[in-house]
């Protein structure tokens, strides 16, 4: 059993990753409707004494989870006086991303990200996240952490992440294969550092470089790293070991210190170590000193290039003797490691300010990236541009330029598969590398799908989200949309949010922030509807469709499907991102096809293959009803719905609360006796047809809507229908029936907006369209021209 539940987490490392796409036109970032009176309340209630809250965070060596200062969204609202969206899409925006760095010392290749405000992730290969931690702060001060993180570097070796910041700190993780936690933390540097570099010679002392604000570099040897990187802490120190700079000599049998004042007029921004020739190189953006490389030694001749602007990038190769500096002025220089008076050649068709610049010496290119999102290659030999990718980045807006970290390259090269990553404010982008470059396209690949591709893929769930006010559908191609209910814009897609499996049903957990999307190979996952980041992945319960999701009011997430299960999850309690089943229920005799939740009276009401259907009870994971077929024939249930309004109900023993549909025939029923039926029609206008989605007005419980194989839709008056037992032969009143779509609605949902009720579909030729109560279309989501919903004119009719 242990090796099949193994084998069950594996289908998500089989996935293709997942991407994530905003819509441009959406309008100003929540940061940039910050005015200085809102900044000025944020910096108050930060510098209160009552800010700081109790976090889970990874725990480390001394046990008990370390403390996180910051915020709850509660009292992030209440310090700007609002509750509006934006509030909490300005909560739940993350940080950029400072640095991606490599951790292959034991296989498999995994990577590290951290960020600006300190927060460490761990990533499997496949862009899965592992681990996450975040870095301590001054104990003594109110706000925890402060400052900025500048630079890291992963200390090989020595299985540790090195940290700066602008405050004059430096943090060292432990990075194993269980655990990421703090383990030393020296602070009281006398300026900013600003770039890290860590040297590993297998003959000599590992070798630690700082650089710093007023363009000196730090040395720090580490003697005996087998025992740690400084003298053990005292048994009742908890926490990560605290070590004052001016008190390092007092480690000097496991740290040998030193420090090179003055390589630079300005502050180092970029920072590197060639063990073998034993040589630091460092950048400013001093015109006087814009790259220097200077021995260890510091007895040797000092090589210095100057150029306008100075540089902000470079990046060495040993092998071609070749220095590729970039900057403000736009230009890609290359230089002789020799000759440092005038460069090779000077490459020009950026339009902004390069960020990075990497040499890929297998194939004699340079890749460059400037600070509009824009990625060259260029030959070596030839100075020609092979290759220009405009990354289109889910948070790059036009007209904008989009917030970047220091270092946004990672180049990895054999032995291992070459790629490149590119950081953009918090998102990846990574590219496979040919052996062997081409010398018409370059040697790069893009991995996955590109930013911003739409999606052919027929529509196989929805569902609308109130207090979001936004429209999710879920699509065969397992992509996810979000949709703005009140203008039909695009406001955020997710690609292959499963890999390449269809959605086959969505959820919302119980504050309507989250959204959960289920895939025909079993797999389960949560998302955050405001940024589209993957917050969870629950245990998949077999390799087979889900095809039903339900969200106790307790965050407790009952799914179920071709399994013949039903299992549940506690996603309210997730303390990692991967999340174990908790209890599986009773087995059912057929695959489970669809399922529904009457939250009012703790039911879950699933309909089997065989056309069967239980209600069970949520407090006791019991059968509470068994509804058989009627007839010998097994008819597939389509739909099932239960009438909330009527289920709180004091008297709704007299009514019918659940409403199926098999074989085009709608069935209102008790749930207080077996086959129990109220009312029963056949609601399609040709025979032999289905109904395959079910809707009513959760207020009033006034008005059934049913949607149909055919592409029909009907609107049904049931204010009066069912409260007894009726003649089979009876229909409800019919107010309004249309033609929705050519192809079968998947989805029907009627919704309040605005105070007004409309009619949400989505149907398999991948379109969705909201419409009024009346048969007025109102238009289909992600058409070129907006709609406003409080304005009729401006619907299509």
């Amino acid at each position: 059993m242990a090796n099949l539940r193994k084998n069950l987490w594996m289908l998500y490392e089989t996935e293709v990753q997942y991407c994530r796409f905003r819509d441009p036109a959406s309008g100003a970032s929540p940061a940039e409707k910050l005015d200085l009176e809102l900044l000025q309340r944020l910096l108050d209630a930060f510098k209160s004494p009552k800010a700081g809250v109790q976090s889970n965070m990874s725990k480390g060596r001394s046990g008990g989870p370390d403390q996180e200062s910051g915020m709850k969204l509660e009292e992030f609202k209440k310090s700007l006086s609002s509750e509006d969206l934006w509030v909490e899409k300005l909560f739940s925006e993350r940080e950029p991303t400072v640095r991606i760095l490599p951790i292959s010392q034991q296989p498999p290749l995994r990577y590290v990200t951290v960020s600006t405000g300190g927060h460490i992730t761990v990533w499997s290969s496949s862009l899965r996240i592992l681990k996450t931690s975040t870095i301590s702060g001054d104990p003594a001060h109110s706000s925890g952490f402060r400052g900025r993180v500048t630079d890291a570097a992963y200390m090989r070796g020595c299985h540790r992440v090195a940290m700066v910041t602008d405050h004059g700190d430096a943090h060292f993780i432990r990075v194993s294969p269980t655990d990421v936690f703090e383990d030393v933390h020296l602070f009281g540097f006398h300026c900013a550092l600003t770039a890290v570099c860590f040297g590993f010679d297998s003959q000599r002392p590992p070798l630690l470089l700082l650089g710093d604000e007023r363009g000196g570099v730090h040395l720090m040897w580490f003697l005996n790293v087998s025992k740690g990187l400084f003298k053990k802490a005292s048994k009742k120190e908890k926490g990560p070991r605290r070590i004052l700079f001016s008190d390092l000599d007092e480690h000097d049998h496991m740290v040998s210190y030193r420090h090179i004042a003055n390589i630079h007029r300005d502050a180092v921004n970029r920072l590197m170590f060639d063990p073998g020739a034993d040589v630091i190189m460092t950048s400013s953006e001093s015109e006087t000193s814009s790259v220097v490389f200077t021995k260890v030694s510091v007895k040797q001749e000092t090589y210095i290039w100057k150029f306008s602007q100075g540089a902000s990038c470079f990046d060495y190769s040993s092998s071609l003797q070749l220095l590729v500096t970039g900057g403000k002025d736009r230009k890609i220089r290359l230089w002789s490691r020799y000759v440092t008076f005038s460069p090779l050649a000077a490459l020009q068709g950026h339009r902004a300010s390069v960020m990075d610049v990497a040499i890929y010496p297998a194939v004699g290119q340079v890749f460059s990236y400037s600070r509009d999102s824009e990625l060259r290659v260029w030959d070596v030999s030839t100075h020609d541009c092979l290759k220009t990718i405009r990354l289109q980045f889910p948070c790059v807006q036009p007209g904008r330029i989009p917030e970047h970290a220091a270092f946004p390259f990672l180049l990895l090269s054999p032995p291992f598969p070459p790629h490149l990553v590119v950081c953009c404010k918090d998102y990846l982008a990574r590219f496979r590398l040919a052996k062997n470059g081409s010398r018409v396209g370059g040697c790069l690949t893009a991995e996955g799908r590109e930013f911003g591709g739409e999606s052919s893929g027929s529509v196989s769930c929805a569902l609308y989200n109130p207090a979001l006010r936004q429209v999710a559908t879920g699509h065969a191609d397992s992509s996810v949309r979000l949709w703005d209910v009140q203008t039909g814009r695009t406001s955020l897609c997710i690609f292959n949010a499963h890999g390449e499996k269809s959605i086959t049903r969505m959820e919302l957990d119980s504050s309507h922030r989250k959204l959960i999307t289920a895939a025909s190979n079993g797999t389960i996952k949560v998302w955050n509807l405001l940024n589209g980041h993957n917050l969870l992945k629950l245990e998949p319960f077999s390799n087979s469709e889900v095809t039903g999701l339900a969200c106790l009011h307790d965050d407790q997430l009952l799914a179920a499907g071709w399994s013949r299960r039903i299992v549940q999850y506690d996603i309210a309690k997730a303390t990692d991102s991967e999340v174990n089943v908790k209890i599986s229920w009773e087995v059912s005799k057929s695959n489970i096809v669809t399922m529904s939740l009457c939250a009012s009276l703790g039911l879950v009401a699933t309909a089997s293959h065989d056309g069967e259907i239980l209600i069970w009870r949520t407090d006791t994971q019991k059968p509470l009803l068994h509804i058989r077929n009627e007839t010998q024939e097994k008819l597939l249930v389509d739909g099932l719905l239960f009438l909330q309004r009527r289920s709180t109900n004091e008297e709704f023993q007299t009514e019918a609360v659940l409403v199926s549909s098999q074989a085009g025939c709608v069935c209102f029923r008790s749930i207080t006796a077996q086959n129990d039926i109220y009312g029963k029609f056949y609601a399609p206008e040709q025979l032999g047809q289905r109904v395959l989605s079910l809707s009513s007005d959760q207020n009033k419980n006034s008005i059934l809507v049913s949607g149909d194989s055919t592409g029909c839709l009907q609107i049904w008056d049931i204010s009066s229908f069912a409260l007894e037992h009726e003649s089979f032969s009876e229909k409800p009143p019919l107010l309004q029936r249309w033609t929705a779509s050519r192809t079968p609605l998947r989805h029907v949902e009627v919704l309040e907006v605005a105070d007004r009720l409309f009619i949400l579909t989505a149907s398999d030729d991948g379109s969705a369209g909201l419409w009024t109560t009346g048969g007025e279309l109102v238009g289909h989501f992600g058409q070129k021209m907006m709609w406003n919903i409080t304005d009729s004119a401006t619907f299509l009719g």
